[in-house]
Parts: C-alpha cells; sequence; structure tokens
C-alpha cells in the first residue's frame, strides 16, 4: 500500500525543504560576511543569495492592518516572504528577544502563512542560536 498523506503533510514537508534552502542560503552568506554589518546589507546579500539559487522572494513586501473591515497602511514590511510560503525576518541584535518573536507569530497570523524564521546575522555561528522558527 502506498501512503501519499494528506496535504498538510505534503505542505509541512514543502515548508521544511525551503526552511533547509533558506537556512543554507543564510549560512552562506553570513560565512562570506561574518556579524556586525547592518541589517539592511545581509537583507542585499541573501535576496542576491536566493537569486542565484533560484529560489523566489518578495522584499519589503506592504502589510496592512486590517481593521474593522478596512485594510490601513500601517507602514508595517515584510523584510521578505520566500515562494509565497515563508516569512523571514532578518535581524542583526544582540539577542532575539520575545518582542521579536512576538512580531514574526503577528506577521503570520495576519497573512496567514504558517512557517517563518528570524534570521540574526549578529552571532558568531548563524547555526549556533543565530535562527528561531516559528510555525502556526
Amino acid at each position: 500500500m502506498i501512503y501519499h498523506g494528506d496535504t498538510e503533510a505534503r505542505s509541512k514537508l514543502l515548508h521544511e525543504q525551503l526552511t533547509e534552502s533558506v537556512i543554507g542560503a543564510a549560512v552562506g552568506v553570513h560565512r562570506a560576511l561574518g556579524p556586525g554589518l547592518l541589517e539592511s546589507a545581509y537583507e542585499e546579500c541573501l535576496c542576491h543569495e536566493l537569486h542565484l539559487r533560484g529560489i523566489a522572494f518578495e522584499r519589503q513586501a506592504a502589510l496592512p492592518v486590517e481593521y474593522k473591515g478596512v485594510k490601513l497602511d500601517c507602514g508595517y514590511r515584510l523584510d521578505l516572504i520566500v515562494e509565497n510560503a515563508l516569512i523571514l525576518e532578518v535581524k542583526c541584535v544582540e539577542h532575539v528577544l520575545p518582542v521579536h518573536e512576538a512580531q514574526l507569530l503577528t506577521y503570520l497570523k495576519m497573512t496567514g502563512k504558517r512557517v517563518g524564521l528570524i534570521l540574526n546575522f549578529n552571532v558568531p555561528a548563524l547555526t549556533r542560536g543565530g535562527i528561531v522558527r516559528k510555525v502556526l
């Protein structure tokens, strides 16, 4: 008997593969640049790396706030939406704080996306404390 799984299971697998690809791109950027630059520099380089890898993304996507049935432009911008499925927040901070995680969770809820990453490039090794993954 062949088990094909349900749509959610396939979607989860897709997000895991996509997440791994994005993390690989981010690690490549971090290895080349190291910590200490501005978030904008890491974002620019990460976008270039994603482009080189053929991974589709939208940068600085507007996120309106819906209030009482009206979408209001409050100036929120998502750093990156990758493959219309994964939200990335690029940080260059001493520590990822609960407020950063709350921000990502709010963005996931507002967009209906299920998976998001915080990539903190201000660490000695990105894979040791520089990545936070959230799933709704």
